[in-house]
């Protein structure tokens, strides 16, 4: 089991030529992978995507690839010629409006951001995605070392709020078997505080009894929760991505415990099942970071 949070840092040098790959990750219910690439590695996209599909299954993840050229590559000038008609033209076209005298120097104009720059021979993609691979899995390696770290702290939080759910619905079994019969005392206390003769053996007030503790019997939620609890507690030790699942256990165990709360009709165990919705809404917020 795996938090979806990461980063990790790779990087391969061959021939001179040295490529990093970043990789950090974050929340997300799908998968989203955003790819950062130097123009002249652009066509490596797409095995990037695939590489790091195959390592990851949800999540927003960030992939940075940045090349460094070797200190033999060639260095040649480069002349925008576009931009530099650009400039000529903007400052000739100030220079009528704001009618001021002076000429437009193609030393001004050389000089002007971006005209003249210094350009570098890239690498070719097939030569590049080796060295790029290499980076990219140690970064993948590391990413997924701390996502693993991340999700074992995530577990043992969520098997201590199972433990207090498991406990607050074992007080609630031992207190359900007397709630029938705590309602046929008020039954019996509000008759008498009404003046009305009513025998405790009458058959309608037995039958009221009888149909109250039909309708209150949870003994069928409390099985069901225990069940998907002990789900949910098998999913924990499983190594692959099993965010899904359990928020769709959770989705169950709220489920169960709306029935249970409204069927219960005893005060005190209204208030565990309040402080189970709890615990499960706790759980629900930290398996949104599972992957």
């Amino acid at each position: 089991m795996r938090s979806m949070t990461g980063y990790g840092r790779g990087e391969s040098e061959r021939g001179g030529a040295k490529i990093s790959v970043e990789v950090n990750s974050v929340n997300r219910r799908q998968s989203d992978i955003v790819i950062n690439l130097p123009r002249e590695l652009s066509a490596l996209e797409p095995r990037i995507r695939q590489a790091v599909g195959e390592r990851l299954g949800r999540g927003r993840t960030n992939v940075a690839v940045a090349h460094e050229p070797s200190a033999s590559a060639v260095r040649n000038l480069a002349l925008d010629r576009t931009l530099a008609r650009s400039y000529h033209d903007a400052m000739r076209a100030l220079q009528e409006e704001l009618a001021v005298s002076g000429e437009v120097t193609i030393g001004m104009i050389l000089q002007a951001p971006g005209v003249m720059r210094f350009s570098e021979d890239g690498i070719a993609p097939n030569e590049a995605w080796p060295i790029l691979q290499e980076a990219l899995g140690r970064a993948l390696d590391e990413l997924v070392q701390m996502r693993t770290r991340e999700g074992k702290h995530l577990a043992k939080d969520l098997i201590h709020r199972l433990k207090v759910v498991r406990q607050s619905l074992k007080e609630v079994r031992r207190l359900h078997p007397a709630v029938a019969e705590k309602h046929r005392t008020t039954l019996l206390e509000r008759i008498k505080k009404a003046g009305l003769e009513l025998q405790p053996n009458d058959e309608r007030l037995l039958k009221e009894v009888a149909l109250f503790a039909d309708r209150s019997d949870v003994s069928e939620e409390l099985t069901r929760l225990e069940s998907h609890l002990a789900q949910f507690a098998h999913h924990l030790r499983k190594e692959e991505p099993v965010g899904r699942t359990l928020e769709f256990i959770t989705q169950e165990i709220s489920r169960e415990l709306n029935t249970l709360g409204a069927k219960a009709g005893d005060p005190a165990i209204s208030q565990l099942v309040v402080a189970c919705k709890s615990e499960v809404e706790k759980i629900r917020e930290q398996i949104q970071n599972l992957e």
